[in-house]
């Protein structure tokens, strides 16, 4: 019992703390992202606490297109610890790119993986994807992040996070990004601010309902 209960204590804890793609039953969820490759926003709904659905935008900045999507994503597994917890996701999108040098608009989506692992002092996570958008563009992206809280708050207290996010994207001029940030949030909203070895700022925000 005490097994169980520690588990779903650090559940409501980090399902917060983290920008997971996936919420609880009935939740909706708002990310708001910046950073040197891209910005986009992406608000989705959780039926189940196993799948969302909802739209991305996403404006490629250095690749100069920008998508618009129907997005879902699956909960494949999750593991519960007494004081862990590790999830692994699915990733898709379905939807139309647009620039504004090409006469028409293309079938365009995304396919992807994502992982993560932490406790409430701990985190570490990888994202792989491959998009496509007809004769626009494609290319393959993964990134990684490690995060580490300087101390434990209570649930309902501002937290947090001192993190390193690495990004690789084969194709680009500038293959690799290493971004140092901190995040911080509290209750159902959450601020990420960080800036790459390449002075790209990063902004994120996310506000979970």
């Amino acid at each position: 019992m005490r097994i169980t209960l520690a588990a779903a204590a650090l559940f409501l804890a980090v399902s917060v703390t983290h920008a997971r793609p996936v919420s609880y039953p009935d939740g909706w969820t708002l990310m708001l992202r910046n950073n040197g490759d891209m910005r986009s926003a992406h608000a989705h709904y959780s039926p189940t606490a196993k799948t969302s659905v909802g739209y991305k935008f996403e404006d490629w900045r250095k690749r100069d297109f920008s998508l618009h999507a129907l997005q879902v994503n699956r909960l494949v597994k999750r593991w519960n610890e007494k004081y862990s917890q590790a999830n692994f996701y699915l990733k898709s999108a379905i939807g139309i790119a647009d620039r504004s040098d090409a006469e028409n608009s293309h079938l365009a989506g995304f396919v992807g993986i994502a992982a993560d692992w932490e406790t409430r002092r701990h985190f570490i996570s990888y994202e792989s994807r491959y998009t496509e958008a007809g004769d626009i563009d494609d290319f393959y992206h993964q990134s990684m992040r490690l995060g580490w809280a300087p101390y434990q708050g209570d649930y309902g207290d501002l937290h947090t996070w001192l993190m390193v996010d690495v990004r690789h994207m084969p194709e680009a001029e500038e293959r690799y990004a290493i971004t140092p940030l901190i995040r911080l949030f509290k209750g159902i909203q959450l601020i990420e601010i960080g800036m790459s070895n390449h002075g790209d700022v990063t902004f994120n925000y996310v506000f979970r309902y």
